[in-house]
């Protein structure tokens, strides 16, 4: 992905924010993606990568990074070897060495990924949009050609003082859902999201090379999901092969139908409120598009202009 950023201007001021990531044997992709953040036009205040137990050369990649970014902290875990549970857990250890070694607060956080690599401006992009918005509290770009209508969670950025009121308190929750239960809290706490669609990112590993769909069904149980809902983006997928592909959806679909969730631990259940809230803003979608389809009229649920997708997660 090339890009040109001869003629990019930086404002004088731009809002601050924090990078953290995981890895686990990236040595093939980790050095480019840091890379990407080291050069943004607005630089970030520190970065934290956990490196969770790594055994390829990722270790030394990092070490020698070091060496040359003093901004950049490196958690390294023991190999207990994967697990997804593991990556959520990472971003609340880096979240708590911020408060540990007092390093300086900043308005926003990004969560970047291994594989993941961002054009220079790309923070600049985002941070600009979210600093004129007050309201806007989690908003990414979008990769490759997807138009995603709710915030990715690479490239995602997080107003830290919205964050620090959620029901968490400042905490990632350490359940299957987490991605979009940051998202429902915020809508439910009157904040809205925001897709960037000029802010664009490469993923340089494609979305099916170990992708979790049994995560991406399962969540949906887990954040209570309407199952009308379900069955709308399973179509959405498997008739149009969007975002996770048909093979995907499928996977997708039956993970729903068949997890059983724990009474606690990673896979428990959300917060009773909070699946209440999740069905309650997709039933409202399904009353509006009934009124809709009773007028022969049916209304868009997007905005019009796809430069800024923005709202809350009712549209998703």
């Amino acid at each position: 992905m090339d890009y040109d950023h001869s003629f990019i201007k930086v404002p004088a001021y731009a809002g601050s924010y924090f990078v953290l990531t995981t890895c686990r044997n990236s040595q093939e992709t980790i050095r480019k993606s840091l890379t990407s953040i080291k050069e943004q036009t607005v630089n970030p205040e520190y970065v934290i990568v956990i490196n969770d137990g790594s055994t390829d050369n990722t270790n030394n990649i990092l070490d020698d990074m070091q060496k040359y970014w003093p901004i950049l902290y490196v958690i390294t875990n023991p190999d207990l070897g994967y697990d997804i549970s593991r990556v959520v857990r990472n971003w609340n250890d880096a979240i708590e060495l911020t408060k540990n070694k007092a390093l300086r607060k900043t308005d926003y956080h990004m969560i970047a990924t291994d594989d993941t690599v961002y054009p220079r401006d790309y923070a600049q992009k985002i941070i600009s949009y979210m600093d004129s918005n007050s309201l806007v509290s989690v908003a990414s770009g979008n990769y490759a050609n997807q138009k995603f209508v709710s915030p990715h969670g690479a490239g995602r950025f997080v107003r830290n003082s919205n964050f620090e009121k959620s029901i968490w308190h400042g905490y990632y929750p350490e359940q299957m859902g987490y991605e979009s239960a940051i998202l429902y809290e915020a809508s439910r706490s009157g904040y809205l999201y925001a897709v960037i669609e000029d802010a664009r990112f490469e993923h340089t590993r494609t979305l099916g090379q170990g992708y979790n769909f049994y995560e991406f069904g399962a969540s949906m149980r887990t954040l209570g999901y309407h199952p009308l809902s379900v069955l709308v983006r399973f179509l959405r997928c498997f008739m149009k092969g969007e975002a996770i592909g048909r093979i995907g959806a499928i996977y997708m679909l039956y993970y729903y139908l068949t997890f059983t969730p724990k009474d606690d631990g990673y896979n428990r259940m959300f917060d009773q409120s909070l699946r209440n809230y999740v069905r309650a803003t997709q039933s409202i979608k399904f009353r509006r598009f009934r009124r809709a389809i009773s007028k022969s009229k049916i209304l868009s649920p997007y905005p019009k202009d796809l430069t800024k997708n923005v709202g809350s997660v009712e549209s998703r």
